[in-house]
């Protein structure tokens, strides 16, 4: 069958964007926290965004977690080095890592990260940056001009004094321009605990506008040279606007339906290979993205951009070391393999001795956009949790499902009837047993 050249340049257009939306997937989502600081919180470059309270279902980002208080410091070097000072573990510690715009980890901060809980002024660099560092800095060189840190400053305890606590901590963070350092330099804190703070991926032709800003704001990448061209042929261009017209929005956002429903095929995927065999549980993150992103795709013969596309459709942000400071362990099926349904009742029963030094948590979210599920009054328990009921033995009874069992509500975590949900298991400070497998999670139950 012969094509006409009008045919061809649709398919092309449609091949490609396919093809560039699968490439583009840790920079969009960076970008879509990026637009929320500035849209939703108001804020800016090397300013903090933080939340003055546990997450509610208003922080839409994938797959926060409800129970440690963020602060998220966003950085620009265009105009030179920023500095980001973490202090010592002390009165309280920080869980966190710093990620250039790709989520690639420059380095991982606080007890389990380079400064061993000494805390530090780590110093970030644009690229190409030539000069020495100046003494008493750790150099983190970036290969992006703008990225972001997620710190956690993480509890005590569950009560409202730990959780200021926490919040007090955090603010001892620090974060300004290097060029400031002899000004008495101040860190900006904006407080979006009543934000709606509005990250999700956006599956459709705005997809292309926020992967076009990243583009035109970051220096090109040589691991992604092959890019240009694919790029190009859609109508992003460096130093170029975009300006797509009708014809090729509506492809576009055809296009971005595809990837949708591949990324969720390729989700589905992480399932067959679960962390404890024949159990419903994996890491949402294929062992070829951790060791790429963690050496910042530094290895020529392998570039797992499938594999970073679907991760970074569910979640943000890298570790340097995963599985040191933190590891995560999630489910979209009950134990008889069927989908999580907000409209059921399940039970899952966590065991004693969980094998942590810092604490635990399972917290729900919708399975459609990954982000806490909008209107419940809590997405979480966690081992820090007041309230949270222990049985003799030790373990622990959660309960999932759009209301609680009778006497239960310390242990229910609410869903929403009409939608699936997904469940994430955090392992702060994790120890050998979870590795070795010798403390083993049993899948959810379905009750009725």
């Amino acid at each position: 069958m012969t094509m006409t050249r009008a045919e061809l340049h649709e398919r092309s257009l449609y091949r490609r964007a396919v093809e560039a939306a699968i490439w583009g997937m840790p920079a969009v989502n960076y970008d879509a926290m990026y637009q929320a600081l500035v849209r939703d919180a108001h804020g800016g470059p090397n300013q903090i965004v933080y939340w003055s309270r546990l997450l509610d279902w208003k922080n839409q980002t994938l797959t926060p977690n409800p129970d440690a208080v963020y602060l998220m410091p966003f950085y620009d070097t265009t105009d030179g080095p920023v500095v980001l000072e973490i202090p010592p573990a002390g009165e309280g510690s920080i869980t966190g890592s710093v990620d250039d715009a790709w989520q690639c980890a420059l380095e991982d901060v606080g007890p389990a990260g380079i400064d061993a809980g000494e805390g530090g002024k780590f110093l970030i660099l644009p690229p190409g940056y030539q000069q020495d560092p100046p003494d008493g800095y750790i150099a983190l060189r970036s290969s992006t001009y703008s990225g972001y840190a997620i710190l956690r400053s993480n509890l005590g305890g569950g009560t409202a004094d730990d959780i200021a606590d926490a919040v007090a901590y955090g603010r001892t963070v620090r974060f300004y321009p290097l060029e400031e350092v002899g000004d008495d330099p101040q860190t900006t804190f904006i407080d979006a605990a009543d934000v709606l703070f509005d990250a999700e991926i956006p599956y459709d032709a705005t997809y292309f506008e926020a992967l076009d800003r990243r583009v035109q704001a970051e220096p090109r990448l040589t691991r992604d040279k092959a890019m240009i061209d694919i790029c190009r042929s859609i109508g992003i261009v460096k130093g170029q606007p975009f300006a797509p017209d009708p014809a090729t929005t509506e492809k576009l956002t055809a296009a971005m339906r595809e990837v949708r429903a591949w990324v969720d095929d390729r989700y589905e995927q992480v399932y067959e290979t679960p962390f404890y065999a024949d159990t419903r549980w994996a890491l949402p993150a294929s062992p070829a993205l951790i060791e790429a992103s963690t050496g910042n795709y530094g290895n020529p013969e392998t570039y797992p951009i499938d594999d970073r596309a679907m991760s970074y459709s569910i979640a943000f942000f890298s570790a340097k070391r995963l599985g040191t400071g933190q590891f995560y362990l999630m489910t979209v099926r009950d134990a008889n393999g069927d989908p999580l349904d907000g409209s059921s009742t399940y039970r899952l029963t966590v065991p004693a001795r969980v094998p942590v030094t810092l604490y635990w948590s399972a917290t729900a979210y919708n399975r459609a956009t990954h982000t806490l599920i909008r209107g419940v009054p809590w997405a979480s328990r966690s081992s820090h949790r007041p309230e949270l009921h222990s049985d003799a033995d030790g373990s622990v009874e959660l309960v999932f499902g759009p209301s609680p069992t009778a006497g239960g509500e310390g242990n229910w975590i609410p869903t929403r009837s009409g939608e699936q949900f997904e469940v994430l298991f955090r392992f702060y400070g994790p120890t050998p047993p979870l590795f070795d497998k010798t403390w083993t999670l049993p899948d959810i139950q379905l009750v009725r």
